[in-house]
């Protein structure tokens, strides 16, 4: 395909076995939840998306729909359109739609086999829009790679999802700074942050009634079984997400229901009854906590869009110096 092209940056993968090692022989047990996504769990997440409680993608694309226009306003003409964690590329097509004279779209994700599938048919798609794929881990310090076809006056990162909210906010502030560094004066970045709101909604929002966030939590475990020989018993362990007050956050955790003993590749690793693995952690922000945080990292919040209830905020952060 002509208008496709792809760099490797090799990002160094740890093995699944390895991090799980590592994760369960912590005095509070965690799993880092990149390992929800095999073919399993994207397309559970995919479901989530879809259920009544979780409010988050939905909320988001409406906003995309209803200020593209504004949002294209902002960007003008040959722009270089990054994206973050591109996966399947589904809301972007929003601001492709919308921003019909890019210089180029250049999606980044470790996944390296999704992320080709996804450029592969988005390229398809759009075949006057130059796609210049990237497999690297955008999280770590890393370069853009060079491009040149056509002339960019503006560099846009587009990071949707309130993905950033699966980061501590020091491990967050350090992604806004590497963000910073692969910019220009000039330059900006559109991405999805997750508001505060009434527990009550949060807490629906990762316990649904039809319990597909469930299910997603528990594949964890069902792929360990699958891929490292382990013997998890799904049916001795429950999930729970909760909405840390404290931390303003929401915590996923596998809860043991028992005192037992698991084997994951001829190692044994002992469960209290009650004790948890921590599988996810969601940050949620106020708009001013937010953009305190990007005017650290070095950036000016230009404008900001949130929904009729306050659920969700897309934030458009410029640099001008």
């Amino acid at each position: 395909m002509n208008n496709l092209e792809f760099y490797d940056y090799k990002p160094h993968l740890s093995s699944l076995r390895e991090e799980i090692f590592k994760g369960l022989t912590q005095p509070q047990k965690a799993i880092a939840p990149k390992f929800f996504y095999d073919k399993r769990g994207s397309e559970l997440f995919d479901q989530i998306c879809e259920v009544e409680e979780y409010y988050p993608t939905r909320t988001e694309i409406h906003l995309l729909k209803t200020y593209c226009r504004d949002i294209a306003q902002l960007v003008g003409q040959d722009c270089l359109l990054i994206e973050y964690g591109s996966g399947s590329s589904a809301k972007v097509r929003l601001l492709l739609d919308a921003l019909p004279h890019l210089a180029g779209y250049m999606p980044i994700d470790i996944s390296q086999e999704h992320m080709l599938q996804a450029s592969a048919e988005l390229a398809q798609s759009y075949p006057d829009l130059d796609v210049i794929a990237v497999c690297a881990d955008y999280t770590q310090d890393f370069q853009l790679p060079p491009y040149s076809k056509k002339p960019v006056n503006h560099k846009l990162i587009f990071f949707p999802g309130s993905t950033i909210g699966n980061l501590h906010p020091q491990e967050a502030i350090h992604l806004l700074k590497q963000s910073r560094r692969l910019l220009d004066k000039g330059d900006s970045m559109l991405i999805g942050v997750d508001l505060k709101k009434d527990p009550a909604i949060l807490n629906a929002a990762y316990n649904d009634a039809q319990g597909v966030t469930a299910a997603f939590n528990l594949n964890l475990l069902d792929r360990i079984n699958q891929e490292l020989n382990a013997n998890f018993d799904l049916s001795h362990f429950h999930h729970w997400a909760f909405y840390n007050q404290d931390e303003s956050r929401i915590e996923m955790h596998l809860v043991s229901l028992k005192e037992q003993t698991v084997i994951i590749d001829k190692t044994p690793f002992h469960f209290r009854q009650d004790e948890t693995i921590h599988t996810e952690n969601s940050y949620k922000y106020s708009i001013e906590e937010f953009q305190d945080m990007a005017n650290y990292a070095g950036f000016d919040a230009q404008q900001v869009w949130t929904d009729a209830d306050h659920l969700f905020s897309l934030h458009y952060l410029t640099i001008s110096h």
